[in-house]
């Protein structure tokens, strides 16, 4: 399905940068108390068991991919599925040889053949107008002090570098499943380290890799771009609302793929500042290196 291919699409382009975006009002704010890792919401941004279909999404891509998949592409399907069905179920009963004895010597019906030829036409059209829509959403033209943050692949964790924010680095491995339980959050999923975004504005996301193939993953956040060796590959991502979103290395990628959890957390830009000012040599993108104290708090 086109909709689920362009959500796969796995390797991203750099286009020009858009003109820069106006910084928010508390982009430079930091919340008092310092960083407390946020408590994930059950349910959201993660797997449900007896789930059946796509995780909610929480990005505009990833909306949009659903309800594309759920207006769209389900009603087709299901449309041509019983339409096959019905011509199978009537050509059996009509055309077998007790109810039609002398069979049809017919070769050639051209209006028929021009509806069968025309139909799909105009079906794969109806498909392919969103489809290209949402494949050039998730490649758009990001702002020019949109803030960085490049995902880096390793057999078998992942490291998360903050260009824009002094350059550190974060090492994220899997929680051991008794602690990743005791800190509430699903086993196999859970990591020692999150990757922190701001939420509620865009993000220039790069992947690459250290050693193999891998691929950085998101369900719910319509998220999927491989991270290649010596290559970067860049998207956009835009999480709409705080919480914690889970995913995993989705490219097989050796002995312990399965084992290269994501967890992304997405904060409110001041306490987004908090987490980037606990670490050596941070500075709050777009700023300098030694922010003036702010004294607008947020709820976290």
């Amino acid at each position: 399905m086109l909709a689920a291919a362009a959500m796969l699409v796995t390797s991203g382009h750099a286009f020009a940068d858009a003109p820069a975006m106006k910084l928010a009002a508390n982009h430079f704010t930091i919340a008092p108390g310092g960083y407390t890792p946020m408590k994930p919401t059950a349910g959201k941004g993660m797997p449900v068991d007896g789930a059946i279909g796509f995780q909610a999404q929480y990005s505009p891509n990833g909306e949009f991919a659903l309800w594309m998949h759920d207006a769209i592409l389900m009603p087709v399907i299901v449309a041509v599925t019983l339409f096959v069905l019905a011509l199978l179920v009537w050509v059996v009963v009509r055309y077998n040889r007790r109810a039609n004895p002398v069979p049809s010597r017919t070769t050639h019906n051209t209006l028929l053949e021009v509806v069968w030829t025309a139909l799909p036409v105009l079906i794969l059209v109806v498909i392919f107008v969103p489809s290209m829509k949402l494949l050039a959403r998730q490649y758009q033209a990001l702002p020019a002090n949109a803030l960085t943050v490049k995902a880096t692949g390793n057999q078998w964790y992942w490291t998360y570098t903050y260009p824009d924010n002094g350059g550190f680095t974060v090492t994220s491995t899997m929680l051991k499943p008794a602690d990743a339980i005791a800190r509430g959050e699903p086993p196999q999923l859970g990591a020692d380290n999150r990757m922190v975004l701001p939420a509620g504005e865009p993000i220039r996301l790069q992947t690459t890799g250290s050693d193999v193939i891998h691929s950085f993953a998101v369900p719910s956040l319509w998220f999927k771009l491989d991270a290649v060796p010596g290559k970067v590959n860049e998207r956009v991502l835009f999480i709409k609302e705080p919480g914690v979103y889970y995913g995993q290395c989705s490219e097989l990628c050796g002995a312990r793929h399965g084992y290269m959890p994501i967890a992304v957390e997405a904060l409110d830009r001041p306490h987004y500042n908090a987490w980037v000012m606990s670490h050596d040599g941070a500075k709050i993108d777009g700023g300098p290196s030694a922010p003036a104290d702010a004294t607008t708090p947020s709820a976290h």
